[in-house]
């Protein structure tokens, strides 16, 4: 039998399997108990509110607390390893800093000083993005919703969040972005001379009117900024964790059909597999690189 032949079998074997079990298990109707939206509902696990403010402690909080240590340790372990003999270890240490220093930082940033002054900020935002997107695709006790019992003690079950999936973390982040590199364009240019510099140049003959549509343009653009900046690094993991719930047996469960489950679970596979090898190390990858481009783009001689 020729290997396309057995393709062809194994996925009509497979197919069959999937419409005997929805022959016999059926369809038990939608199920309006489970609420997927719920996930990432943030339960207040030590409510506290000061002035009026809510300082809760939820899953949220949580997951800042792990990325930013995890994010403490990294640094720290590279430092600590630069000067060493060289193993595997090393290589991998090496590959980290020169992904940060190299790719991120100087290809971006042309002015060497300001390179080797932004380049800690840099290297840090990208290893906090990193853990905060691959610890949300580990399993932890925070389903406070759903509780199981062990010894007679109430768990929160296994669930998956990411804090990079609450739109109020990517939004803090751009903020400081935002506001570092206005802050160092009016620093090395002067407060006037920067939005000057938001007009490109070759417009010296452009009659004032043009020349003001053009900067209202820019300013626009810059405030779209905080938009585009953190709904993609938002969206991109908030559509990673629904495929995997769904996927993973949510739609399913939604729909009351459990041979579903046979479909989309290799799907959800799938899924894991791309979301951890690849689109948590690019958003971090792309925002860190986009802070760097904005920040060599605000102290350059021409924008």
């Amino acid at each position: 039998m020729t290997r396309k032949a057995k393709i062809f079998l194994g996925v009509g074997i497979y197919f069959a399997i999937l419409i005997l079990l929805l022959v016999v298990l059926g369809n038990e109707g939608k199920n309006e108990s489970f609420q997927p939206q719920n996930e990432f509902k943030l339960d207040p696990w030590i409510s506290i509110e000061i002035a009026g403010i809510d300082f809760s402690i939820n899953k949220a909080v949580l997951y800042l607390l792990l990325a930013s240590g995890l994010t403490i340790g990294a640094m720290t372990f590279i430092a600590s390893r630069m000067q060493r003999e060289p193993n595997k270890i090393q290589m991998v240490v090496e590959l980290a800093y020169d992904l940060t220093r190299n790719n991120i930082t100087r290809g971006n940033i042309p002015d060497e000083r300001l390179a080797q002054r932004w380049f800690p900020f840099l290297a840090t935002l990208f290893f906090f993005i990193w853990f905060s997107n691959m610890i949300g695709f580990l399993p932890l006790p925070i389903n406070t919703e759903h509780k199981i019992d062990i010894f007679g003690l109430e768990v929160p079950s296994l669930a998956l969040y990411a804090a990079t999936a609450n739109l109020s973390i990517p939004l803090v982040l751009t903020l400081v972005v935002w506001f570092s590199y206005h802050v160092e364009g009016i620093r090395a240019k002067g407060f006037i001379g920067y939005l000057k510099s938001w007009l490109p140049p070759g417009l010296e003959s452009m009659n004032p009117a043009a020349k003001a549509f053009i900067f209202v343009i820019e300013a626009v653009s810059q405030f779209a900024r905080l938009i585009s900046l953190s709904v993609r690094l938002f969206a991109n993991i908030l559509a990673g964790h629904l495929l995997l719930l769904f996927m993973g047996g949510g739609l399913a469960v939604l729909l009351g059909v459990a041979a579903l489950g046979l479909l989309t679970f290799p799907l959800a596979f799938f899924f894991f597999i791309l979301e951890v090898g690849l689109i948590a190390t690019l958003q971090a990858f792309i925002f860190s690189t986009l802070t760097a481009i904005y920040l060599g783009g605000a102290t350059a001689e021409t924008h």
